[in-house]
């Protein structure tokens, strides 16, 4: 077998250093004549203890660590090398004669990453030492990367959360409350609050199939269509059309959006729906102490193909009805046996919270959704919009 070259092997920088453990001089002797001029800094030690000791205070890439030896042997030096966090990323090899199956699982379940047989043979030595080093460095690229995009999606997560209602409207008659929270840094469900005239305002809850970056971008692209045509807003079943008309370019890809557009009358206290795919609302009714599932004729999500008819529904509310708009990452919050929250869960914390302000509802049920979970991160995004009429 070849050498190595280490200029090839990216160990030119001399930042790589590499532990050699064992209380045979001869050994030693051997594996520094085998890794000398190769870029490495190496580390000599004759015991475990003093092993350990150099590993604190150098933290080495690699420790070329011998199992048998007088006092501590090599498994208990490596256990206490993985132990301790500021060596436990070294990449342990053992070097033993013993070829045992037992004997490498025993070494692997400690921690160590390989094992090298006696005699030592050098072609073996550089191979070995050489994989390791370069696992770590694309370890560490992977790192580095990830910090990279994760810092970027912070950004677009920013950018959308700008795009959100700072703050919620005061309607005159219903009190508002919300809840948004991505599955990632950046997510694909969507809400806003418009004004039009005559005390009327619209209500648009949306989700964008998918979640991470992409999703957010086509999140932030329907809400600037929403927002393009104001003079739509009191129209649910043109609103609707005209968001998916302006996507036509986009129809029949792989992203679609589903989408509840309401537009809520404060003076005869009447609610118009227009729904594209989405979740129907759930609506507590004070009377009766009963949630109902409105009932919206929904078509096809947005972003698919034409819509030419769109239905709109129209319910009244009364005094302390509450009206809840969702997307279905919580209905789909999954717990650890994969068994979803459920749309009967969900009406069920919309009763148990029906004594709570708007705020604390949303925050009760929310707690119920967690605790489903078992605490589980949410694998989709999730938003609740509670409207609770005064």
């Amino acid at each position: 077998m070849t050498p190595l070259d280490p200029k090839r092997s990216g160990a030119q920088n001399g930042e790589e250093r590499i532990l050699l453990v064992d209380d045979n001089p001869t050994n030693l002797q051997l594996l520094l004549q085998t890794l000398d001029g190769r870029g490495y800094k190496l580390l000599v030690a004759k015991s475990g203890e003093s092993a350990i000791d150099i590993a604190k205070k150098t933290k080495p890439n690699v420790v070329l660590l011998d199992v048998m030896m007088p006092g501590m042997d090599g498994f208990e030096t490596c256990r206490r090398l993985k132990s301790d966090p500021a060596t436990r990323d070294a990449a342990v090899i053992f070097l033993s004669a013993l070829s045992e199956l037992h004997q490498k699982v025993s070494g692997f379940s400690l921690g160590a990453v390989d094992y090298i047989t006696k005699p030592i043979q050098p072609d073996d030595v550089v191979a070995r030492v050489h994989t390791h080093l370069t696992i770590q460095r694309l370890s560490r690229e992977v790192q580095m990367r990830l910090a990279q995009i994760e810092r970027e999606l912070s950004v677009v997560r920013g950018v959308q959360q700008s795009l959100l209602p700072q703050t919620l409207p005061e309607i005159p008659g219903l009190l508002l409350a919300a809840y948004y929270e991505t599955s990632r840094h950046a997510g694909g469900d969507y809400y806003d609050i418009v004004p039009i005239p005559g005390n009327r305002w619209g209500i648009m809850v949306a989700d964008v199939s998918g979640h991470g970056a992409a999703a957010a971008v086509v999140m932030a692209m329907t809400r600037a269509v929403f927002h393009a045509k104001p003079e739509l807003h009191d129209s649910p079943a043109k609103l609707l059309q005209f968001i998916n008309e302006h996507f036509r370019y986009m129809w029949g890809a792989a992203r679609f959006v589903t989408a509840l557009y309401c537009v809520y009358d404060a003076n005869a206290r009447t609610l118009q729906m227009a729904c594209a795919g989405h979740c129907p609302p759930l609506l507590y009714r004070a009377g009766t102490r009963r949630v109902e599932v409105l009932p919206c004729n929904r078509v096809v999500p947005l972003i698919i193909h034409e819509l030419t008819d769109v239905p709109v529904s129209q319910v009244e509310l009364l005094p302390n009805d509450r009206l809840l708009l969702y997307t279905d990452g919580i209905t789909e919050r999954f717990d650890p046996s994969k068994e979803e929250f459920g749309l009967e869960r969900l009406r069920q914390a919309l009763v148990e919270t029906v004594e709570h302000t708007a705020s604390g509802s949303i925050e009760g049920i929310m707690a119920r959704v967690r605790a489903h979970a078992m605490e589980k991160p949410p694998g989709d995004d999730q938003t609740l919009l509670l409207c609770v009429v005064k």
